[in-house]
């Protein structure tokens, strides 16, 4: 098979030492993680990127994506020559984690928790995630589009109100072995020290990277959303995601 593959950079580690390994041809495009700060204009970039694979000379048999929900940024994708294919995920901490089940364990009661891995820490600004690129609650607003709509502060408390933990000083940090440098590991406690803070190890897996990669879509952990439809947010811990008819109607996916 031969995939077009548009992924957040801080799983270029994971995602690289996946594709290496996998039998199919991917062509792989890493977004930068700032992007997840506007949400809108992150949607319009993927969008951008699908529409050009669809107007390559290369007929591609899926566009594989390498996010979640990642505050409503796949909210609306679509594909009209071949399927979109994302993991049911709020956002990469399931990736890194390597289940639903495991996000849900360590992140449902607390979904704004701060976490860090080895990819997210050398992206971008930030050592650590905040959780604001999250969707929250049936409307699944993330932090930016709960700002724009009640003012940084007021969605601040609102974030804040939705954290049981906030003011932790224990920051999990999702540790894939195969992707483990101690070296690095150590300079992310090293900062952590210096914010008073401490890491809590979470042990992370591949195993959703590789069976995105590998064309292994079940269906209670993949939507595959066919030709013709868009991605639509649910917002809860099973589905996640699935996907609307341009009439708004859901759409009968199957793994191609």
């Amino acid at each position: 098979m031969h995939y077009r593959v548009i992924a957040c950079d801080v799983l270029t580690r994971e995602l690289c030492w996946c594709a290496a390994r996998t039998p199919n041809t991917l062509d792989i495009t890493f977004t930068a993680k700032g992007e997840h700060d506007n949400p809108a204009r992150l949607r319009d970039l993927l969008q951008q990127q699908i529409d050009a694979a669809a107007a390559s000379a290369i007929t591609y048999d899926a566009v594989l994506l390498g996010y979640g929900l990642c505050g409503n940024a796949t909210v609306g994708l679509t594909a009209n020559t071949f399927p979109l294919v994302i993991p049911r995920a709020h956002d990469c901490t399931t990736l890194f984690l390597g289940s639903r089940k495991a996000f849900e364990e360590h992140f449902g009661a607390n979904p704004s928790q701060a976490w860090t891995s080895i990819g997210y820490s050398e992206r971008g600004d930030s050592v650590i995630s905040d959780g604001d690129a999250r969707s929250f609650g049936p409307g699944g607003q993330s932090f930016a589009e709960l700002a724009a709509t009640y003012g940084e502060e007021n969605a601040r408390y609102l974030l804040d109100a939705m954290t049981i933990n906030n003011s932790s000083k224990e920051i999990p940090f999702l540790d894939v072995p195969e992707t483990h440098i101690a070296s690095l590991v150590a300079r992310i406690r090293e900062y952590m020290a210096a914010a008073d803070k401490t890491l809590q190890p979470l042990p992370g897996s591949l195993r959703l990277i590789e069976a995105l990669l590998a064309g292994d879509w079940p269906e209670d952990e993949f939507l595959v959303a066919p030709p013709g439809t868009s991605i639509a947010g649910v917002y809860d811990y099973k589905e996640v995601v699935c996907a609307n008819r341009r009439n708004n109607s859901p759409a009968t996916t199957s793994p191609t």
